[in-house]
């Protein structure tokens, strides 16, 4: 027996009207045009679908089973055109992000907030699992969008700018060093430095200060969360090198100082990595335009 979903919505829209008559019109055939396909599916049925001379028309016990295949399906059909109506009309899609930048969280939660309320139908997700084998994952399509201060030279990925900010020196304001106008990378080296929980290749303090210049701090404790870094550092157990967005709030509090790095202070830059493809959908441009504007607002408050 072979079933298509024409069958099932002539099944349901004789159902439902109660005759060939309404249900034809409803298909926008003729009616002998619906008694075809009828006639055929009972053939390849071997029963018959419907009790004949039965006003309104009714279901035989086959047809009803049918009628139930078919009020299962169809529904689940309507909703998968849907979903690709969305796609072609760039409504929908999958915003997976991967996270090479460990403090991101902070400005990446208000900017998801807003693109949601404007594209409901993207599924949106966060991998950090797979934050360090990121752009594999992105060549994969695994994920489709990574954070990174780190652009790489990779055939069909893209890497857009978003933003630069400042790592920043955070101490203890009754540290020896919360004297000093800024610090160097000299000065790290009695110290024990906090961090989160990332490679050093991944920390800025390392790449763009202490691995040029060759120092070594006394001691490295990797902490997950930012505000437990903070409560180590106020409380003297070691000192921190953060985002400036992070440390935009603590700037004024009496248990802290911050001094930037270097007598000219250091700058970096995020990139957002998606395939090249994706960069023109509409959803992904909004996306990487939010990732652009809105952590500048936030770091200005």
């Amino acid at each position: 027996m072979h079933i298509e979903f024409r069958h099932l919505r002539t099944i349901k829209a004789i159902h439902d009207e109660g005759g060939l008559a309404r249900a034809a019109a409803r298909l926008n055939i003729t009616q002998s045009a619906l008694s075809h396909q009828v006639k055929n599916l009972e053939d390849q049925a071997g029963v018959e679908l419907f009790v004949r001379r039965s006003k309104p028309m009714k279901l035989s016990a086959a047809g009803m089973k049918l009628l139930r295949g078919a009020e299962r399906i169809l529904p689940e059909v309507a909703a998968l055109e849907a979903e690709f109506a969305g796609l072609v009309a760039g409504r929908s899609g999958r915003l997976h992000i991967a996270i090479e930048c460990h403090a991101c969280f902070d400005w990446l939660f208000p900017v998801l907030d807003q693109f949601r309320r404007a594209w409901p139908e993207v599924d949106v997700d966060i991998r950090p699992g797979l934050a360090f084998g990121a752009l594999p994952a992105l060549e994969r399509k695994e994920v489709d969008l990574v954070i990174s201060s780190d652009p790489e030279e990779i055939g069909g990925v893209a890497f857009t700018p978003l933003f630069d900010y400042a790592p920043v020196f955070v101490a203890a304001s009754a540290h020896p060093l919360a004297a000093r106008d800024y610090i160097a990378a000299e000065d790290f080296a009695g110290e024990t430095l906090i961090t989160y929980p990332v490679p050093r290749e991944r920390l800025d303090v390392f790449t763009a200060l202490l691995d040029p210049a060759g120092v070594v701090p006394a001691g490295v404790r990797q902490v997950e969360l930012t505000a437990m870094i903070l409560i180590l550092v106020a409380s003297q157990r070691g000192v921190a090198v953060l985002p400036d967005w992070v440390v935009r709030d603590i700037r004024l509090q009496s248990d802290y100082v911050t001094r930037p790095l270097t007598e000219t202070g250091l700058t970096r830059r995020l990139y957002a990595a998606t395939r090249a493809e994706d960069r023109d959908l509409p959803w992904m441009a909004h996306i990487l335009r939010l990732a652009r504007t809105e952590p500048l607002k936030m770091m200005r408050r």
